[in-house]
C-alpha cells in the first residue's frame, strides 16, 4: 500500500499520483454545473374591485354616503334658510326741526312678529311669518332678507341689530322658541346665533346691554354674542341643582334697567305677590344673584317700569303705584286712577308697554299714558285716550291718539298740537319708532311709515 506523501498527494502502485486525501474524492470534479431551476412566474394579486361583487359593494357604499349627506343637508338649518344680504344703505336725511303739521303715508308692510317697530341706522326691519326683511325707510323696498322654514315667535331691536326668535319644538315634542339669531339691521349679515329655551308667547326686554326672553316659568338673559348670562326659574336639563332661590313659582311682568332684571313672582305659600330684582350678569349664569325679593301688598301686581335703582309696581287691589329703591325698601306710593280693566291681566308676553326718552319713562296702561320721571319714576302727568306710549320725533314728544298723533310738552303734558292720521279704520294700540324723517307706526300686524 502506498504511503501518502507530503502535501496530501498519493502515489499509485503503477507510479501515478493522486491529489487530495484518500476518501475525499470529488466525484463531481470536472462535471458541468447544474442549470438553475426555472423561476416561477409571479402571480399578480387580483384587485378587490375587479370582481363584480366587489364593484357592487363599492357602488352601494358611495350611494349610502351620498344619500346620508343629502338627508343631513335637507334637514339642516342651512338647507331651510334663505339669506340675502346687502351693502349698508345711504345715510338718511335728518329729522325735521319740529314735527310736521301733516304726515303722509309712505308705505306699509305686514309685520306680525315685531310688537314694536324695528328701526336703526339706515334700515327698517319687518318680521312676518318666518321672514325678517330689511327695508328702505323711505320706500319700503326690501334690501335684504333672512327666511327660515320656521315661524317667528318674536323679534326686536337690540344692540343695533334685529334679534329674532324662531319657534322650534324640543326633542321630546314640547313647544318652544329655541332658535335665536342676531342680524345686522343695515346689511342682514348674521352676527350671532344660539339655541335658547324661551317658551311660546315670549317677548324680549332689554336695558341696552343685555336682553331677556320672558316666560311664565323661566327667564333667560343674553349678552350681545347671545351667550347666556342668567337663567332664572325652571331651568331645563338642570345640571347643578339647588342654585335657584325658589321653585314652583310663576311669573308676571318683567323689566330691566342698568344691569338689573326685575320680575313679579307668584309663589305657593306667599301671602301676596313677590317683587324680585337681580343682577342680569351674575358670577355664574345658572346661579342668580338676587339684590332683593319682597312681598308686595295683595295679588295681581304689575311691574310697570325700572329706571336706575328704582322700580315701580302697580297694585290693582290697592289702586296704588308703589316705588321701591335698590334695597327693596318702599319709598313712595301714589293713587292710580285707572279703569279696572287696565290692570286685570298681565301685559302681553309679560313685557310692560313702556318707552323712554331723555326726560321721562312713558307707561301705556291700556287706556291712558302716564309720564314717570326718569330719575326716580315719580308720576308727573297722565294723558287720557292714548293708544300707546310716546317717543321723541323731530325733537318733540309724539303720542298716538285716536284719529292721529298728539305733540306734547314733556314737562307737563300740555298739548302743543295734534296731527290727523288716517289709519283706515284701525283703532287698536299703536307703537311708535322714528328714523330720520320717517315716523313708524306698528298697528297690530301692520307696519306703516309716515313722513
Amino acid at each position: 500500500m502506498s504511503e501518502p506523501e507530503a502535501g496530501g498527494r498519493h502515489r499509485r502502485p503503477d507510479g501515478g499520483e493522486v491529489a487530495g486525501p484518500i476518501g475525499a474524492e470529488d466525484v463531481l470534479a470536472g462535471a458541468p454545473a447544474p442549470a438553475p431551476a426555472p423561476e416561477r412566474p409571479r402571480r399578480e394579486r387580483p384587485s378587490p374591485w375587479n370582481r363584480p361583487r366587489d364593484r357592487v359593494v363599492a357602488v352601494l357604499i358611495v350611494v349610502l354616503v351620498v344619500v346620508t349627506g343629502v338627508v343631513i343637508w335637507a334637514g339642516s338649518a342651512s338647507r331651510a334658510t334663505i339669506q340675502e344680504t346687502s351693502a349698508p344703505g345711504t345715510p338718511l336725511p335728518p329729522a325735521p326741526a319740529t314735527v310736521p303739521a301733516t304726515l303722509r303715508e309712505l308705505w306699509q308692510a305686514p309685520s306680525d312678529s315685531a310688537p314694536v317697530p324695528i328701526a336703526e341706522g339706515t334700515a327698517v326691519a319687518t318680521a312676518n311669518g318666518g321672514e325678517i326683511a330689511g327695508r328702505d325707510p323711505l320706500t319700503g323696498e326690501v334690501r335684504w332678507r333672512y327666511a327660515r322654514d320656521l315661524t317667528l315667535c318674536t323679534a326686536a331691536e337690540a344692540w343695533g341689530r334685529v334679534l329674532a326668535v324662531y319657534r322650534k319644538d324640543g326633542v321630546n315634542g314640547e313647544s318652544g322658541c329655541s332658535e335665536v339669531i342676531g342680524l345686522g339691521i343695515d346689511t342682514g349679515l348674521r352676527k350671532a346665533q344660539r339655541t335658547g329655551s324661551a317658551p311660546l308667547g315670549t317677548r324680549l326686554v332689554t336695558d341696552g346691554s343685555q336682553v331677556t326672553a320672558t316666560g311664565p316659568e323661566l327667564l333667560v338673559t343674553w349678552r350681545d354674542d347671545l351667550v347666556e348670562t342668567n337663567e332664572y326659574g325652571k331651568v331645563p336639563a338642570l345640571v347643578n341643582p339647588n342654585k335657584q332661590p325658589r321653585t314652583g313659582c310663576t311669573y308676571g311682568s318683567v323689566a330691566m334697567a342698568s344691569g338689573r332684571l326685575g320680575v313679579i313672582e307668584r309663589c305657593p305659600g306667599d301671602p301676596g305677590d313677590r317683587l324680585t330684582v337681580m343682577k342680569s350678569v351674575p358670577k355664574e349664569s345658572d346661579e342668580p344673584q338676587v339684590s332683593f325679593s319682597t312681598i308686595v301688598a295683595g295679588h295681581n301686581a304689575k311691574l310697570v317700569a325700572m329706571s336706575g335703582d328704582h322700580t315701580a309696581v302697580a297694585l290693582p287691589d290697592q289702586r296704588l303705584l308703589v316705588l321701591y329703591d335698590a334695597d327693596g325698601e318702599q319709598t313712595a306710593a301714589y293713587p292710580l286712577d285707572l279703569p279696572a280693566s287696565d290692570l286685570a291681566q298681565d301685559p302681553a308676553g309679560l313685557a310692560p308697554v313702556t318707552s323712554t326718552t331723555s326726560a321721562n319713562v312713558y307707561w301705556f296702561t291700556g287706556s291712558k299714558m302716564m309720564a314717570l320721571s326718569r330719575d326716580n319714576l315719580t308720576p308727573l302727568w297722565t294723558l287720557n285716550s292714548a293708544l300707546g306710549p310716546g317717543i321723541t320725533f323731530a325733537h318733540q314728544l309724539v303720542v298716538p291718539i285716536q284719529g292721529g298723533l298728539a305733540v306734547l310738552n314733556e314737562s307737563d303734558g300740555s298739548t302743543i298740537r295734534t296731527i290727523a292720521v288716517d289709519r283706515h279704520g284701525y283703532t287698536g294700540p299703536v307703537r311708535l319708532a322714528a328714523l330720520g324723517p320717517v315716523l313708524l307706526e306698528q298697528r297690530g300686524n301692520m307696519l306703516v311709515a309716515l313722513s
